[in-house]
């Protein structure tokens, strides 16, 4: 990416890019002197922000980021910043591609969003009005990527300026405002107003403005010149109607967009920290080559730490995931976990949760009443835990009912723990059920969903497990390589870097 367009039709060097995240998990050195500060996260966004900033600026983008100044989750004390620190920290220094939203209300705060409605419309609203008042004067970008319903009126504003947007949905949440509301959080929204999406016809911007509500996932994507979801499947099933709880008017807009060329799925992958070679957290490191003596030294450490029976030839089933089951389909497995367990009982089969939700409970009560304690684990997430199972464990579940990218099924590829999923959004993108007599293949995916589906899943991927060691082991192996020159960042950028230039070769004028 070398050149982009002026208005004027002239050409300029270096294209300058900002990237508008509520939440990211690091960023490189070299972007400012407070890179090495900066994780605030709350679920994948976080991971893909922080990829796609990264792979950038080791392109050599001239990318920028704004996101919310959180002090407390950044570990920032000004209080104890002597006069030349507290200076150079709030200088805005020439070179600086950090641009923090400055505003108390996300200074002392220990999470990403709130914990009410109310509290995250706040948060979105003055995230965005330090965007459009503050930051974009001063980077003064070539393009805006702007990411879910928390940034969606920027897209808007960015059209006002002339400014070509990119926006991507990683998950189908919105919230809904008047104008009024909007402009009493300092945003001026007269300048932009025809815009934004409503959720029915607006009259004039007077009429409009406290009756009519605004759509704020919709507005991002009915503003932005390019949208994208975060797998190609998904944005497919969004057109199609494959999802009730997918609201019509979204449907409508997203499909609008992809007649007009201007649409497309682009799939997120594990933050690199997720390598079984490097990672710090396992019992044992492990390549492809060397992945049956490690898997195993990982799999004895978690059937000590978790005080399951200790057997090196037990398969071990992950449940990686939030314990949803609206989407997330624990529901499936609670429904079969007693059969499952049972039938195979010689062969020493496990199930390990590390997952937090509101189905754990039922789990509990399941392994109480089964006396299950040696068979079945259920554990809050932990970080250091969720590692070692992932490498320990020979398969994890993912049999969710819907699922817009998914990157769990990516991460057990990656450590040789075999996925088991449903047919559906990024889980057909980046599973395909497994041939071992042709090595094709990476996992286990059934295509009726229900917990007959997935109990079929499961008998399939216990054949696997019991098949010849032989063709295991080389199976394994193959699709951790496979897996790890497939799901990497680098993979994600490029097609991210594919759409910029696209975008950024179209003149766009400014519409008034």
């Amino acid at each position: 990416m070398n050149t982009t367009w002026t208005k004027k039709g002239r050409r300029r060097k270096s294209p300058r890019i900002l990237i508008v995240t509520p939440e990211i998990t690091y960023l490189p050195p070299g972007m400012g002197n407070m890179a090495n500060h900066l994780k605030a996260k709350a679920g994948g966004l976080a991971d893909v922000s922080a990829s796609l900033v990264a792979a950038l600026f080791k392109l050599g983008a001239d990318v920028h980021v704004a996101l919310p100044h959180y002090r407390r989750m950044f570990n920032i004390d000004v209080g104890r910043f002597i006069h030349d620190e507290l200076r150079v920290y709030k200088q805005v220094l020439p070179d600086s591609r950090i641009h923090l939203a400055q505003d108390r209300i996300f200074f002392y705060r220990d999470s990403v969003y709130g914990d009410n409605r109310r509290e995250s419309r706040r948060l979105a609203l003055v995230f965005q009005r330090e965007v459009i008042n503050n930051i974009l004067p001063v980077v003064r970008p070539d393009l805006i990527h702007c990411n879910d319903w928390m940034t969606g009126l920027i897209p808007a504003m960015s059209k006002r300026l002339g400014i070509p947007s990119l926006f991507t949905i990683h998950n189908i949440h919105t919230q809904e405002m008047v104008l009024s509301e909007i402009e009493d959080s300092g945003i001026d929204a007269a300048e932009f107003w025809p815009y934004l999406y409503y959720t029915w016809p607006p009259g004039s911007y007077e009429q409009t403005r406290n009756s009519v509500p605004v759509d704020l996932l919709n507005s991002g994507i009915f503003g932005a010149h390019y949208i994208n979801t975060v797998s190609p499947k998904f944005l497919a099933e969004i057109v199609d109607g494959m999802h009730g709880m997918i609201p019509g008017h979204i449907r409508a807009e997203v499909a609008n967009k992809m007649r007009a060329g201007c649409a497309t799925g682009i799939l997120n992958a594990p933050d690199p920290a997720f390598n079984p070679a490097s990672d710090a957290l396992l019992e044992q490191k492990f390549t492809a080559e060397t992945h049956r003596a490690g898997k195993l030294a990982n799999k004895r450490a978690l059937q000590s730490r978790l005080e399951l029976e200790e057997r090196d030839d037990a398969p071990i089933l992950f449940w990686p995931s939030r314990l949803d089951p609206v989407q997330k389909g624990c529901q499936l497995v609670a429904e079969i976990l007693y059969r499952i367990v049972s039938d195979y009982w010689k062969q020493g089969l496990q199930v390990v949760f590390v997952a937090n939700g509101q189905y754990q409970q039922t789990f509990h009560d399941i392994v109480r009443h089964h006396d299950f304690y040696r068979r079945v684990a259920v554990c809050d997430f932990d970080e250091h835990l969720s590692h070692l199972a992932y490498a320990g464990s020979d398969f994890t579940l993912v049999p969710s009912l819907f699922e817009p990218c998914g990157l769990p099924q990516m991460i057990g590829a990656l450590y040789g723990s075999l996925p088991i999923v449903n047919d559906t959004g990024g889980l057909h993108d980046t599973v395909a059920h497994l041939d071992a007599n042709a090595g094709k293949g990476n996992g286990f995916m059934f295509r009726v969903y229900g917990s007959a589906g997935l109990r079929w899943a499961i008998d399939q991927a216990m054949a696997f497990h019991q098949g010849p060691v032989e063709v295991r082991e080389r199976e394994i192996a193959r699709i951790m390589r496979e897996s790890a020159m497939r799901f990497t960042h680098e993979q994600t950028a490029k097609q991210y870097f594919n759409i910029y230039e696209e975008m950024l070769q179209r003149p766009i004028l400014p519409p008034f």
